[in-house]
């Protein structure tokens, strides 16, 4: 018997370069949407259904679209590095915003759903009203990724020296239903994209939060202090892989996304 909580069939949305998006729906259809976008080598049911965040939303009231990244879950997983940027990315849930015929919504984010989100905050400020961006770097920790090493472990089982490599490998793997060629053409693809600055910030009011055992907290940190309209929330007891199950985090998250203000 599974221990995730069933969730809703899959809606395949087509993005502008004719990829297959899984996108899952919750909650009431004439509710406050917020739009949820998961981290690197994980999905929407994985990070936001089983670990809660679904059901809490749905009961404060929210209807939640959330997203499988390309390279993710039950959408498309090209293998090119091509087909992945952050550019892409943000046209991606533009997409899915524009497809379920939303026009104001929050967003949550984690992660590199939350870089996601910091830029598409950016870009469409008219559409997204606040957002939570959990996890958030300002710098893409997947630069350290060897790519060369990764691609050798997948074609043939070399072995991997690099200990930052095979840690990502490793995180990706234990997973199902990942596609390691896919998931290393995202690292390859996004090596020259876009990253969160001061100059790019998002004037809408954000909630930026990080675990207190999370190596990048202090780079979330700088970020919320760069941005005109946020705040920071340290995730108690938590390091970058177990924050978006810590109910500390859940309910800050609901009470800012419910009006709180971002201090």
């Amino acid at each position: 018997m599974s221990l995730v909580p069933e969730a809703p069939r899959p809606r395949a949305v087509m993005s502008p370069d004719g990829l297959k998006l899984a996108t899952y729906d919750f909650g009431d259809p004439d509710a406050p949407v917020v739009v949820a976008v998961h981290g690197f080598a994980s999905g929407a049911v994985l990070n936001w259904h089983a670990s809660g965040w679904t059901r809490d939303l749905v009961r404060a009231g929210y209807r939640v679209v959330a997203l499988d990244q390309r390279g993710h879950g039950a959408s498309s997983k090209p293998h090119e590095p091509s087909a992945y940027s952050m550019e892409l990315l943000v046209a991606d849930v533009t997409t899915v915003v524009d497809t379920y015929l939303l026009t104001d919504v929050a967003f949550l984010g984690y992660s590199l759903g939350a870089r996601v989100g910091w830029h598409t905050a950016e870009q469409i400020p008219d559409r997204i009203s606040r957002a939570v961006l959990g996890g958030i770097p300002d710098a893409d920790p997947m630069r350290r990724v060897a790519v060369d090493q990764a691609k050798a472990y997948i074609a043939d089982g070399t072995p991997v020296e690099d200990r930052v490599t095979r840690g990502y490998l490793q995180m990706a793997a234990n997973v199902e239903g990942n596609d390691l060629r896919a998931l290393v053409a995202m690292v390859e693809g996004m090596r020259n994209s876009v990253e969160p600055t001061p100059e790019n910030a998002p004037a809408q009011p954000i909630l930026m939060a990080a675990g207190s055992e999370d190596g990048i907290r202090d780079s979330a940190v700088r970020l919320a202090e760069a941005a005109p309209d946020a705040s920071f929330f340290e995730i108690p007891r938590r390091n970058h892989f177990n924050a978006p199950t810590s109910r500390d985090f859940r309910e800050r998250a609901i009470a800012f996304l419910s009006g709180g203000t971002t201090q």
